[in-house]
């Protein structure tokens, strides 16, 4: 769109907005609204750290169950839904949303019993329904989270058979909080078996015959629920037919670990307990549950690695580990002697990551090629069978199943192709689509393109750009650059639903493989932590200038995205660099590094961050990129959209509260900053499909319209 075209626009667009803005200003030959943002008091709390003071003026915000906060909140949103919901082209990105969504979406089956079970999706229902299905008979439902709440945000979280199938214990949660409930069901009357468990947190659900089963959490923190600190995580045993209140403690009273999980090996033989203090490294123990009273057994008693047991035989364990090898490696070992300088390798560690499945009685390697998916099938004794003969260049999950299982189903996707499911036949190594999606997007006129650019330090980066076959490059095109850049966390190629409407429109969407993720093992993970964590930004700058120098856009047309620890990525980079984009989404973001680990679980995350009480040196590191504390007066920030949900209990909401106020206070210019706070949301998981298509709408209808585009 011209400039002429552009000031008609927002002529129009501000008579709509009239009760919340100021009077127009013409800059150039453009008209553009001045959004009167809600006035937010300022406070006289003043922190100390190693002799200097910082100053905080919107702690009060951190208060989630205030009257106060409670205000503003709906201030904010009055202010930004009005803008949002006027925005040109608001309702046209609705309808492609929901008219690309409207697919039938079905999971691979996993037997239990005497049934079959999946999940299905029609459609647009909020909820995926779980059916199950006898042979030769009709499916039939067999829980329907949509009937949890009218609003869909009660949801379905973990779903676990014992293992005759008989009953079911499953999760739910309410509101989008990390908060969750336990129920039981006799599988076959679906009928409600003893007490519903309360204040379950970060927990697996695992079932000892059909007696009990173990779930972890936390003690329920004194103060909000969703956002008071919590530090010792436990695990429990819960037998059938009890109450909550006799529920044994197994393990976190005499350890303080903030991490806790437990599971039962395939022949209910071993219980198996993971510790850490943090989000990278753990403890290992095992107890033998054929044995009456007996004690646990160290397989790790350090957090230098990530270790698990997937599988056992007899008394010989298996286990995953990058201990000694940063890329994994599968080892064997003795349970009567389980410690590291008795383990055998049974998969070695290669130059790529390596991530394991088990089925069928046999062990799937997943490697990572430059995030590309590199599958092999090994027995157990690490005798390699075959290479896994994948549909394409992209990612390949699954692989999952019981020894016993005669087919296994792993799923399939790229940036441009939708995911499909396959069946395998783990004898022959033949596989056959299973499920092909009938979404409304036609793959072959885009492409997926990997590049590799140099970051500040002369690091390769891979990043793979998604856009319409055609492009010109001629640096007007509406670009996303997307990343997340920590916790050991990959960004491999998947298809994303919402994606498609923005490559419809034009737009290139380009992801970003930062160093603080795990594409390349524990070493780039560690290369994107503590005090080089600049790295990450360094990273993603250098994407967006590679952008830039080829043509694929140019700063005025560039927005930025991430969310979580992708939403510090975005708040650090807009506030170092607010010349590089003209759009900025930060989404549920960690945006006040000085305060993250005294909120819920956020101590956890200091291996990635370290905290501002660790050391002088790491509290000015902090300090010198945490977007709160980095906003400064008299610059133009890029318009700025900031989504979080009032239930995140995650990343509580405060840190985008505080940045959203910092810059609305100080922003130069007419960008927009305005924060878009969805109620009765969390973290992300189990969000309602309205609420997403909604959000997705809002997010859209803003960046166009900000990078001047119609």
């Amino acid at each position: 769109m011209n400039f002429f075209k552009l000031s008609i626009v927002l002529s129009v667009l501000l008579f709509t907005l009239s009760c919340k803005t100021n009077k127009t200003t013409t800059i150039k030959e453009t008209t553009i609204m001045k959004i009167k943002y809600p006035i937010t008091k300022k406070g006289n709390v003043v922190d100390e750290y190693f002799g200097e003071k910082v100053a905080d003026p919107y702690r009060w915000l951190e208060d989630d169950r205030s009257e106060e906060t409670e205000s503003w909140v709906k201030a904010q949103n009055k202010v930004t839904f009005n803008y949002l919901n006027n925005l040109p082209n608001r309702e046209k990105f609705k309808k492609q949303l929901e008219e690309v969504w409207n697919y039938e979406k079905i999971s691979a089956p996993r037997k239990h019993g005497d049934y079959t079970y999946f999940y299905k999706n029609d459609g647009l229902q909020n909820q995926y329904v779980l059916f199950r299905q006898k042979q030769d008979q009709e499916p039939e439902v067999f829980l329907n989270p949509n009937t949890f709440s009218k609003d869909g945000t009660i949801s379905l979280g973990a779903v676990q058979f014992t293992k005759d199938g008989k009953l079911v214990a499953y999760s739910i949660s309410e509101g989008g909080s990390d908060w969750r409930k336990i129920i039981v069901l006799d599988a076959e009357t679906k009928k409600m078996v003893g007490d519903t468990i309360k204040d379950v947190k970060f927990s697996g659900i695992s079932w000892y015959k059909n007696k009990g089963y173990y779930y972890s959490s936390y003690d329920k923190p004194k103060g909000s629920e969703l956002s008071a600190k919590t530090d010792q995580h436990k695990l429990y045993y819960h037998k059938i037919g009890t109450k909550q209140s006799d529920d044994k403690i197994i393990f976190g009273v005499d350890k303080k670990r903030r991490y806790v999980g437990g599971g039962v090996t395939d022949d209910n033989r071993f219980l198996m307990i993971t510790a850490a203090k943090s989000t990278s490294g753990n403890e290992l123990y095992i107890k033998d549950l054929s044995k009456p009273n007996s004690k646990l057994i160290t397989v790790l008693d350090n957090f230098d690695s990530d270790s698990y047991i997937i599988d056992n035989k007899d008394d010989i364990l298996f286990i995953s580990t990058n201990l000694n090898a940063p890329n994994k490696r599968i080892v064997k070992v003795k349970v009567s002697n389980p410690t590291p300088k008795n383990w055998i390798d049974v998969i070695p560690e290669t130059k790529e990551v390596l991530n394991v499945s088990t089925g069928s009685g046999y062990l799937f390697a997943k490697y990572m090629v430059d995030a590309i998916s590199k599958v092999k099938q090994y027995d157990y004794n690490g005798e390699l069978i075959r290479d896994i003969k994948l549909p394409g260049i992209g990612t390949a999950g699954g692989f999952g199943g019981e020894k016993d299982d005669s087919i296994l189903y792993f799923s399939f996707s790229n940036y441009i192709t939708p995911s499909s499911i396959y069946k395998l036949n783990p004898k022959t190594g033949e596989s056959t689509l299973f499920i092909k999606p009938n979404v409304k997007f036609n793959s072959n006129i885009y492409e997926s393109k990997q590049v590799f650019y140099t970051s500040k330090d002369g690091t390769k980066i891979p990043m793979i750009i998604t856009y319409k076959k055609g492009l010109k490059l001629n640096g007007k095109n509406p670009t996303i650059l997307y990343g997340y850049g920590g916790f050991n966390i990959s960004l491999t190629p998947s298809f994303s639903v919402v994606n498609t409407v923005w490559l419809k429109n034009g737009g290139v969407y380009a992801v970003a493989n930062l160093r603080g993720g795990g594409e390349y093992g524990k070493s780039w993970h560690d290369a994107g932590t503590q005090l080089k964590k600049q790295n990450v930004f360094d990273d993603f700058i250098a994407a967006a200038e590679y952008l830039i120098d080829q043509n694929y856009t140019s700063p005025n047309y560039l927005a930025i995205k991430g969310g979580s620890n992708g939403g510090l990525l975005v708040g650090a980079v807009m506030t170092k660099r607010p010349d590089l984009m003209k759009v900025a989404l930060p989404a549920v973001g960690v945006l006040d590094m000085l305060r993250y680990h005294t909120f819920t679980a956020g101590a956890g995350w200091a291996y990635d961050y370290g905290t501002s009480e660790q050391s002088k040196e790491m509290f000015q590191y902090l300090k010198n990129y945490s977007p709160v504390h980095n906003v400064k007066n008299g610059v133009k920030y890029p318009a700025t959209l900031i989504t979080t949900g009032d239930h995140d209990d995650r990343v509580v909401p405060a840190h985008s509260f505080k940045f959203t106020s910092e810059l609305q206070e100080k922003q130069s210019g007419y960008n927009p900053i305005l924060i878009r706070i969805e109620t009765n949301a969390g973290h992300g998981a189990g969000t309602p499909t309205s609420k997403i298509i909604e959000q997705y709408a809002d997010i859209f209808a803003f960046t166009f319209y900000n990078l001047g585009i119609e």
